[in-house]
């Protein structure tokens, strides 16, 4: 997840039940194939403890204190509003049971939950753009439309 949009860059479906830190370094590369960019820093859970991600500099857990700036510590508060966008996910996305066949089934069920998850930021995106833009519309056809003013009474 982006810290500030709260865009899904990268969704995998993995077998069994791995431990979370040694996920870190599939997504990482995951995210890195289709966004092109290395991030800069990545801000974990607790779970990543003893991860297997190469530069263990980029990597910040949560309620580390060593190291911190001030920058990276408003953005590891910023975590926290990411863990409810993940619940919303595996609740909406029903990726608590996964009702496709097989380990393709599980892959296919979570990409598609990460691209409704983006889908789903961008239509409220485009709803406020559309509804930022029908105001300006209306208030300037109102200021220019010369039938709506008021009339001047005729002197004698």
């Amino acid at each position: 997840m982006t810290n500030r949009e709260g865009f899904a860059l990268a969704s995998k479906s993995l077998e069994g039940n791995p431990y979370d830190g040694h996920t870190l370094s599939t997504t990482m590369d995951q995210v890195v194939a289709l966004s092109g960019v290395e991030p800069d820093r990545i801000y974990v859970d607790q779970g990543y403890r003893g991860h297997d991600y190469a530069h263990k500099e980029r990597v910040f857990i949560a309620r580390q204190r060593r190291g911190l700036t001030p920058t990276i510590r408003r953005e590891l508060r910023r975590r926290s509003a990411i863990e409810p966008m993940i619940g919303h996910m595996k609740a909406d996305g029903r990726l608590g049971r996964d009702h496709l066949l097989g380990t393709a089934g599980d892959a296919m069920n979570t990409l598609l939950v990460a691209a409704g998850h983006n889908l789903r930021l961008i239509l409220n995106r485009l709803r406020l753009f559309v509804a930022y833009l029908m105001a300006a519309l209306s208030i300037s056809f109102a200021q220019s439309d010369p039938a709506h003013e008021p009339s001047k009474p005729i002197a004698a």
